[in-house]
Protein backbone atom coordinates (compact mmCIF):
# COMPACT_ATOMS: atom_id res chain seq x y z
CA UNK A 1 0.00 0.00 0.00
CA UNK A 2 2.92 2.31 0.76
CA UNK A 3 4.12 2.30 -3.00
CA UNK A 4 0.40 3.32 -4.24
CA UNK A 5 0.53 6.17 -1.84
CA UNK A 6 3.86 7.75 -2.98
CA UNK A 7 3.24 7.01 -6.61
CA UNK A 8 0.05 8.76 -6.12
CA UNK A 9 1.55 12.09 -4.45
CA UNK A 10 4.83 11.89 -6.80
CA UNK A 11 2.83 11.93 -9.91
CA UNK A 12 0.59 14.31 -8.70
CA UNK A 13 2.81 16.68 -7.95
CA UNK A 14 4.96 16.51 -10.95
CA UNK A 15 1.62 17.33 -12.78
CA UNK A 16 0.95 20.33 -10.40
CA UNK A 17 4.26 21.34 -10.84
CA UNK A 18 4.12 20.85 -14.80
CA UNK A 19 0.68 23.22 -14.50
CA UNK A 20 3.09 26.27 -13.00
CA UNK A 21 5.89 25.72 -15.47
CA UNK A 22 3.17 25.70 -18.42
CA UNK A 23 1.54 29.15 -16.91
CA UNK A 24 4.76 30.98 -16.38
CA UNK A 25 5.46 32.88 -20.27
CA UNK A 26 1.68 33.76 -19.52
CA UNK A 27 2.16 35.43 -16.31
CA UNK A 28 5.45 36.92 -17.66
CA UNK A 29 2.92 39.57 -18.86
CA UNK A 30 4.77 38.88 -22.70
CA UNK A 31 1.62 37.31 -24.10
CA UNK A 32 0.91 39.38 -27.36
CA UNK A 33 1.12 36.18 -29.47
CA UNK A 34 -1.39 34.40 -27.10
CA UNK A 35 -3.88 36.93 -27.16
CA UNK A 36 -5.11 36.10 -30.76
CA UNK A 37 -4.91 32.32 -30.50
CA UNK A 38 -7.83 30.25 -30.56
CA UNK A 39 -8.21 26.90 -30.43
CA UNK A 40 -11.89 25.37 -32.11
CA UNK A 41 -12.31 22.20 -32.19
CA UNK A 42 -13.78 20.47 -35.63
CA UNK A 43 -16.31 18.93 -33.50
CA UNK A 44 -17.70 20.06 -30.02
CA UNK A 45 -17.92 16.13 -28.98
CA UNK A 46 -14.12 16.24 -29.29
CA UNK A 47 -14.22 18.13 -25.88
CA UNK A 48 -15.98 15.46 -23.76
CA UNK A 49 -13.09 13.16 -23.56
CA UNK A 50 -10.55 16.42 -22.05
CA UNK A 51 -13.47 17.28 -19.59
CA UNK A 52 -14.09 13.80 -18.62
CA UNK A 53 -10.55 13.37 -17.86
CA UNK A 54 -10.41 16.67 -15.52
CA UNK A 55 -13.30 15.93 -13.90
CA UNK A 56 -11.83 12.66 -13.02
CA UNK A 57 -8.97 13.78 -11.81
CA UNK A 58 -10.30 16.40 -9.54
CA UNK A 59 -12.78 13.87 -7.99
CA UNK A 60 -9.64 11.06 -7.49
CA UNK A 61 -7.89 13.69 -6.17
CA UNK A 62 -10.31 14.75 -3.40
CA UNK A 63 -11.04 11.22 -3.00
CA UNK A 64 -8.00 10.27 -2.30
CA UNK A 65 -7.15 13.06 0.28
CA UNK A 66 -10.12 12.60 2.11
CA UNK A 67 -9.15 9.21 2.84
CA UNK A 68 -5.95 10.15 3.07
CA UNK A 69 -4.26 7.92 -0.07
CA UNK A 70 -5.70 4.57 1.79
CA UNK A 71 -7.12 3.05 -0.46
CA UNK A 72 -4.62 1.37 -2.69
CA UNK A 73 -7.16 1.11 -5.64
CA UNK A 74 -7.90 4.45 -5.68
CA UNK A 75 -4.50 5.56 -5.45
CA UNK A 76 -3.74 3.70 -8.73
CA UNK A 77 -6.33 5.16 -10.16
CA UNK A 78 -5.29 8.70 -9.70
CA UNK A 79 -1.97 8.07 -11.07
CA UNK A 80 -2.83 6.15 -14.24
CA UNK A 81 -5.58 9.38 -14.68
CA UNK A 82 -2.54 11.62 -13.99
CA UNK A 83 -0.26 9.89 -16.46
CA UNK A 84 -2.75 10.60 -19.01
CA UNK A 85 -3.72 13.85 -18.18
CA UNK A 86 0.15 14.85 -18.27
CA UNK A 87 0.44 13.41 -21.74
CA UNK A 88 -2.50 15.25 -22.86
CA UNK A 89 -1.23 18.39 -21.33
CA UNK A 90 2.35 17.88 -23.42
CA UNK A 91 0.34 17.57 -26.34
CA UNK A 92 -1.83 20.64 -25.92
CA UNK A 93 1.57 22.42 -25.25
CA UNK A 94 3.23 21.58 -28.15
CA UNK A 95 0.13 22.44 -30.64
CA UNK A 96 0.29 25.25 -28.46
CA UNK A 97 3.95 26.07 -29.32
CA UNK A 98 3.65 24.95 -32.60
CA UNK A 99 0.89 27.83 -33.60
CA UNK A 100 2.56 30.37 -31.69
CA UNK A 101 6.34 30.01 -33.11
Amino acid sequence: MKVSQVAAKAVVRVFFIMLLMALIPYLQGNNTKLEHLYLMPKNVWSLAFPILLILGFVVLLVICSIKKYSKQDLNWLLVVNTLVLIVYAIILYIRIYQLTK
